[in-house]
């Protein structure tokens, strides 16, 4: 999907890893915006993204559920109430807070195992050592995937959050990497029908709506949207923080001191720079949206990045602070498709910095070093970040 163009916006230098100073003309300037090519309308305040995201009569998510091919478009982030009720239902459990708790001796014992790996070298690159790795342990474990099979969830991630980007070469396109997700959990998915195990890909194949079992195109869109989202928030939420705290020196000194501020530290993360930074849905029919009236069909862009830098929600919202209170960002959405794994991604960030405070002072970014920005309007974080530490 297109989304406005950002030299006419009045931000000609705009690039993935700095949307904000274009985040903030439009604010200003054009809060409630429609491209004049693609026709789709775009919010940027708070209260204008909280109701897209929130108002399912007036805002839809069901795109690409009526062509029935896409596992994406059968998926929970595809559908609207009833359905998306009954569908969350069936893997609410397993990420309530209590259920995500049971977790953290696992998690922990996976971040010192990454941990203990680079400890000695005192220097890793985040993101291929930790920040990746953790949440795709987790997910897959969750799921029941084998070990054998990660090495190729990196690559379909990639494609399936940049939807609009050319692949590079070796890399697939995003109908390819779909293609090929829906190929491999085809596979698992018969596997777990004809043998069960104690995993949620086993309870989503033996689950029932009314009487009905879910469609093989519903369950492949149940895991692909788990393993994408599993590891997509929790790697940007974690690579993320470093590059604040490289902005901030004093702020990862201050945790090493103050642990205690971890948890408020991550949710300032969370509203700083945002692992997502847009969500997408459909116009349902007319509907005044800040003085702009929509037409029924129109995709409708929510700029979760920009609402979370909001001036008049979050005071000196342009400053990174680990103390800030309230804290009512965006960046798990808002309403009925608030971010299942919510819980699962706070306790698996809280964890790691709690682990890397403990055991890594003046942990920095290499000098320097090319950083590879994620290249998405979605999804918002590096896919390198080279640090270097001493051990404490």
């Amino acid at each position: 999907m297109e989304t406005p163009e950002r030299r006419e916006a009045g931000e000609p230098d705009a690039e993935a890893h700095n949307p904000f100073p274009w985040y903030e003309w439009m604010r200003r300037e054009s809060p409630v915006h429609v491209d004049p090519q693609s026709g789709a309308l775009s919010v940027f305040g708070y209260d204008d993204v909280q109701r897209v995201l929130s108002d399912f009569e007036a805002f839809s998510s069901e795109r690409g559920r009526r062509e029935g091919s896409s596992a994406l478009g059968a998926s929970l982030i595809s559908s609207d109430p009833p359905r998306h009720r009954q569908l969350r239902n069936l893997v609410t459990q397993a990420f309530t807070p209590r259920a995500v708790a049971l977790l953290a001796p696992r998690i922990t014992a996976i971040i010192d195992e990454l941990l203990d790996q680079v400890a000695a070298a005192g220097r890793m690159d985040f993101i291929e050592d930790l920040a990746y790795p953790l949440p795709v342990i987790v997910i897959a474990e969750m799921l029941g995937i084998p070990a054998s099979g990660r090495a190729q969830f990196r690559r379909w991630s990639d494609a399936i959050v940049s939807p609009g980007a050319a692949p590079a070469p070796g890399q697939p396109s995003f109908m390819d990497a779909q293609r090929e997700m829906a190929m491999y959990f085809g596979r698992l998915i018969a596997e777990r029908g004809a043998e069960p195990r104690d995993d949620l890909i086993s309870h989503l194949v033996a689950a029932e709506i009314d009487g009905q079992r879910l469609s093989a195109i519903e369950l492949i869109g149940f895991c692909v949207l788990l393993l994408v989202a599993g590891n997509e928030t929790t790697t940007n939420l974690l690579g993320n923080a470093i590059l604040c705290f490289d902005e901030q020196p004093g702020a990862y000194e201050r945790l090493r001191e103050q642990p205690g501020l971890i948890p408020d530290a991550v949710e300032e993360v969370l509203r700083y720079r945002s692992p997502v930074q847009s969500m997408f849905r459909s116009a349902t029919g007319e509907t005044d949206l800040g003085g702009v009236v929509t037409r029924p069909g129109q995709p409708v862009v929510a700029w979760i990045g920009s609402a979370n830098r909001d001036e008049t929600v979050f005071p000196n919202a342009h400053i990174f602070d680990i103390e800030r209170t309230p804290n009512r960002h965006l960046a798990f959405g808002y309403g009925i498709h608030f971010c299942l794994g919510a819980p699962l991604a706070r306790l698996e960030a809280r964890l790691a910095l709690e682990a890397l405070t403990a055991r890594f002072r003046d942990i920095r970014r290499v000098p320097d070093a090319p950083l590879r920005w994620m290249e998405s309007s979605i999804v918002y974080g590096v896919k390198n970040l080279p640090v270097t530490f001493t051990r404490a």
